[in-house]
This record gives structure tokens, sequence and C-alpha cells, in this order.
């Protein structure tokens, strides 16, 4: 039995996917593929602003919250998400982590890698999930490791865009039309309630990018785009 090519995105909190990457997750998964979101951390120190004002309130309770909130933003955009609770600020692999991530990577056998960008000087957390995400993707392609499953082959990874691309060195190689799925992505952004001061952030800057698009492509139809970098180097028979 065939089963739907599959695209993982790798969020260090749980809110990361919707911001960053929601376009591209309900995009594809309106394509009729499988869309799977690790969550590495809940985001419970340093990303639940909003929750933390909420009077009595507690880890406990702040992971509940964030939990829910990302629940019902992958079922709007169409997703599935696995959370790991492996911490946050700092966030730090466990070996544990480490073999579940590898094994995602073996079992799901993903056509296309979505993942944090290299840099980032306001959240160390960033980063990190960028590293445990290209550190498993190599264990996983490695015949020795003690897994079951065969090894991975190659599939490409994009690293979608920082809140502040100019601090983080980051420099789209590739802009993705989302204009078709845009709605969709609004609704998941306004679901994120402990984080609401960043909907309007995000919707002016995938307005920018859909400028940037048209402007790179001709395309007078796009009105709202996702930036992405590659990690490795595209292989093609025809340039394009």
């Amino acid at each position: 039995m065939s089963h739907p090519a599959t695209v993982l995105v790798f969020s260090a909190h749980a809110a990361d996917f919707v911001w960053r990457a929601g376009g591209a997750i309900a995009l594809y998964a309106s394509r009729g593929h499988r869309v799977r979101i690790l969550c590495l951390s809940y985001g419970e120190r340093g990303e639940s602003q909003g929750a933390w004002k909420e009077p009595e309130m507690t880890v406990a309770r702040v992971k509940e919250i964030r939990r829910t909130e990302s629940e019902r933003a992958a079922s709007l955009l169409g997703a599935e998400v696995r959370f790991f609770d492996a911490g946050d600020y700092p966030l730090r692999p466990s070996d544990d982590l480490v073999a579940a991530l590898v094994e995602e990577y073996r079992t799901c056998r993903p056509e296309i890698v979505l993942t944090h960008a290299y840099n980032d000087p306001y959240n160390p957390d960033h980063p990190a999930a960028n590293q445990i995400s290209l550190q498993t993707r190599v264990f996983a392609q490695a015949e020795g490791y003690p897994l079951p499953g065969p090894p991975l082959g190659a599939p490409p990874v994009f690293m979608f865009e920082p809140h502040q691309p100019e601090q983080c060195d980051f420099k789209p190689d590739v802009l993705l039309d989302v204009t078709p799925v845009w709605e969709r992505k609004r609704q998941a952004m306004d679901s994120m309630e402990a984080q609401r001061h960043l909907v309007d952030y995000y919707s002016d800057l995938s307005r920018r990018r859909g400028t940037q698009a048209v402007r790179n492509s001709g395309r007078k139809g796009i009105a709202h785009a996702e930036a992405y970098q590659r990690v490795f180097p595209q292989v093609t028979g025809e340039l394009a």
C-alpha cells in the first residue's frame, strides 16, 4: 500500500511552525501530502508571554495552553503534530530525543524537511533546533545507526525565515507563493492566543514577501509568500 509523500517540519517551540511555515504546511497538505510537525518544546519559559500574565499561572498550565493552541493550529493547516517536551531556554538534545528524531526520519522518510535558520541571536533555541534537525538527518542516513529501518536518502532541507532576518544572516533563495492558502494560515495564527502580538507582524511580512515574489517572477497574482533558504544544493538537469 502506497503512502502519501511526507513533509517533516521541525519547530523549536509550539508556535514557530505557524508563523514561519504555516503557508507551506497548508499548501502541501492541500496537495495531498502528509505534513508532520515535530514540536521539540512547548516554549513554556520563553515564548508564552501572554499566558504568564494570567494570575497564578504554572508551568504545567502553560504547557497545556500551548499544546492546545498548537494542536488547533496544526488542525487548521491540515497537519499532524507530535510534542517532545524537551524543554526550552535552553533547548538541549538528550540521547532519547536524538533517537526519537532519527526514528521519525526513518519512519516518515520525508520528501521535504523544513527547519529553523542557522542563526538567531535573540533566541538560541532556534539555531539549536536547526542543529538537532540537521544532525539527526545525518544520523538517519548512516547504515550503522542502531535503529530499525533502512537508511534515509537525501531529502532537501529548507530553512524558514526567522523573526529578524537581517540580524540572523538570513538571505532567502526561495519565495513560496502561499496565496491560495493564506486564509488558513491567518486562522492558524489567530489561534495562537499566547502570542497574538505576532499576528500583524507576520501578516505584513507575508505581503512584503509576496511583493518580492511578484518582482522576481512576473506572476502578478501572488499576494502572500513565505521565504526559505536551502541548506543543500539543488540537483537538477535543467536550469530554471
